[in-house]
């Protein structure tokens, strides 16, 4: 598990590495323990796949603050478990918004601090058996790669190979669609024999094409109005509606 410290004050992330530290070790959480000085960082991390499991966030920093950096994250959907600790109380219903696990006003004790950082590992291990749930493996030649479905844009088929078409770029193997559809459940459609879309990108559509974030693909004409149907539901069940 990795726990990260955002704090623009470098004697704050000492000091709360050290009692994270100990806290894990005397919990025997096995975690490692990464800081940053400034929300940039911490996006940057969340860019490259890296961000960490659980996030103690610092609101007053100088750039942006930390609310802003815990949007961006949201918007980006990054799941990490995320723990202000800040001086500031003024803040604590925004907190609600983005979905923070915890708000801890300083000054705290070192036993809440604990109690807060051990149920944080909890529900971020939780999250993780989930996250596993929602993964394929995939072999190619003796190599297999662990790939999140939510990553996938788009699949297609040809040459009786499957390419997956992912935000970290595009990954190829010997497969059947059937078993990728499958396997990927209702967030994705099936719009062609050749295509696999996943409604998270999906930016526009008519009846013979959807354009995602990246590429596009063919909606079979008998395809269309069951694509259509689910594309609405999956946007009323993610509360979000698209011009």
């Amino acid at each position: 598990m990795k726990i990260g410290i955002c704090d623009d004050d470098k004697a704050v992330q000492e000091i709360l590495r050290r009692k994270v530290d100990k806290i894990c070790a005397d919990a025997g959480i096995c975690a490692d323990t990464v800081c940053f000085s400034s929300g940039r960082e911490v996006l940057c991390a969340a860019a490259s796949g890296s961000v960490p499991d659980i996030l103690l966030l610092d609101i007053q920093m100088p750039e942006q603050n930390g609310m802003d950096i815990a949007r961006q994250l949201r918007a980006q959907q990054c799941g990490t478990v995320l723990i202000f600790v800040t001086a500031l109380s003024e803040y604590v219903y925004d907190a609600f918004d983005v979905g923070a696990f915890q708000y801890l006003v300083k000054p705290f004790s070192d036993q809440k601090l604990r109690e807060v950082l051990e149920r944080a590992a909890g529900q971020a291990a939780e999250r993780e058996k989930e996250n596993d749930k929602r993964v394929i493996l995939v072999k190619r030649g003796g190599t297999s790669t662990k790939i999140a479905l939510d990553d996938i844009i788009y699949a297609e088929v040809y040459n009786r190979k499957v390419m997956l078409h992912t935000i970290r770029g595009d990954v190829e193997y010997y497969g059947r669609m059937t078993d990728l559809s499958e396997r990927a459940g209702n967030g994705f459609y099936r719009t062609h024999r050749a295509y696999l879309v996943n409604f998270k990108y999906v930016e526009r559509y008519t009846a013979s094409t959807v354009w995602m974030e990246k590429g596009s693909a063919i909606i079979a004409k008998k395809q269309f109005p069951g694509f259509v149907k689910q594309y609405m539901q999956y946007l009323g069940d993610s509360g979000g509606i698209r011009s």
